[in-house]
């Protein structure tokens, strides 16, 4: 039976005792704030201090693999530009600029990269630019990234394989015959509720399934739903996908999701600090959707690797095409377009139409913005109060406004 509030609280807090990689870092500079409890964090029920110190600390909630970084980071190269002064625009008639930004939307941590160097930074709440802090969804966009390069590296044969080829335990379900692509698009036709707040909805069972830390419950949880429409016919947002996701990568390269993201991306483009990633049981499988912790600066550094077409020195990590193809509005099969990508967010403000922007994209306020026309990242960390709904100004339309302030 799921444990809530202060009981569940305790049983993580003497799991943090048992389990390697939930033990703080002593060099950790928030090591010691009191936390909150995930379902605090999806109900919407932390208090603004609790929520930033529940944030920057979530490998305190879950067992964790780190994501280790290499020896040697990779410059950000600086050119400051006086942002604050530069950036202004208008929402139904009304003024805003920078400062709104950051008070309205509660922002913990913004940078903005423009030609790969920094023309602004700021970190709020406490934090600094060794905080790691929660990517909620933004770890989708990592996860399908994942994808790619298990394509370009051949343990994907093609996008058109089946789930479970990759994922025996989902045979028999409604699964069965969902190609990955259709899982990129999270269109399987498997039916989903994603409702953040709703105790009875399936992201809550796939979370209580999380919290109770048993090998193979995530899938079992996957593997129970019920068919709702032909596979690659109906687009339906969808955690569980993510996870389902997850586990084909885990299958396909045969190592956890956190060694090949470190192998790929996170030691040869030089991220400067480990990241961590939630585990759906103690040494299990990275929970695709959700959980990985990472500072501001390497978010950044992602976002610019994938700007820059998912290539390294040359070399090719990404397959051809791979960037622009997985922030463009995707097509189901009737024909229809959705405006979802390969598990990125396509741009929706005229402005960001036209430059084809796109970004990865967490609830309670997290983005990494990428605009391949102008060249510009932009990454944020927020501590929304809730999930959904609590955003007084639309980041894309901030990014946009930085965009031509930077032009």
């Amino acid at each position: 039976m799921l444990k809530s509030g202060k009981a569940q609280l305790l049983a993580v807090s003497l799991l943090a005792l048992t389990v390697p990689g939930l033990a703080r870092a002593q060099d950790y500079p928030h090591a010691d704030e009191p936390i909150g409890t995930v379902e605090q964090i999806y109900d919407g029920h932390l208090t603004p201090d609790l929520a930033v110190s529940t944030f920057r600390n979530i490998d305190r909630l879950f067992p964790v693999r780190v994501i280790e970084a290499g020896d040697n980071p990779s410059p950000l190269p600086e050119a400051p530009q006086d942002l604050p002064s530069m950036v202004s625009f208008e929402i139904d008639g009304k003024g805003y600029d920078l400062y709104d930004f950051l008070a309205l939307d509660n922002v913990a941590g913004l940078i903005v990269l423009k030609d790969g160097e920094v023309v602004y930074e700021t970190y709020q709440r406490g934090n600094r630019p060794e905080t790691r802090w929660m990517s909620m969804s933004v770890a989708k966009s990592i996860t399908s990234t994942l994808v790619g390069a298990a394509v370009q590296d051949g343990h994907i044969a093609s996008l058109d394989d089946m789930v479970v080829d990759y994922v025996p335990s989902l045979k028999g379900s409604a699964y069965d015959g969902v190609s990955i692509h259709d899982i990129l698009l999270m269109a399987s036709g498997v039916q989903w509720n994603e409702t953040y707040t709703d105790p009875q909805s399936d992201r809550r069972d796939l979370l209580r399934a999380q919290i109770a830390q048993q090998p193979g419950a995530a899938m079992k949880v996957m593997a129970a739903l019920p068919r709702a429409s032909e596979p690659g016919s109906a687009h339906t947002y969808s955690t569980g996908e993510t996870q389902v996701l997850g586990e084909i990568v885990r299958g396909a390269v045969g190592k956890p999701l956190a060694e090949y993201l470190s192998e790929k991306i996170w030691k040869p483009y030089g991220m400067e600090a480990d990241a961590n990633w939630w585990l759906d049981s103690p040494d299990g499988v990275e929970i695709g959707g959700s959980g990985l912790s990472a500072t501001l600066r390497d978010f950044a550094r992602f976002g610019q690797f994938f700007l820059e077409g998912g290539e390294i020195d040359g070399n090719r990590v990404l397959p051809e095409g791979w960037t622009e193809e997985a922030g463009r509005p995707q097509t189901l099969s009737d024909g229809t377009e959705i405006d979802y990508g390969l598990m990125w967010w396509p741009g929706w403000t005229e402005a960001s139409i036209a430059d084809k922007a796109f970004a990865a994209i967490g609830i309670e306020g997290q983005n990494i913005y990428i605009n391949p026309t102008q060249n510009v990242v932009i990454a944020t960390h927020m501590a929304q109060p809730k999930p959904e709904g609590k955003e007084p100004i639309d980041p894309m339309v901030f990014f946009d406004a930085v965009v031509a302030a930077l032009e």
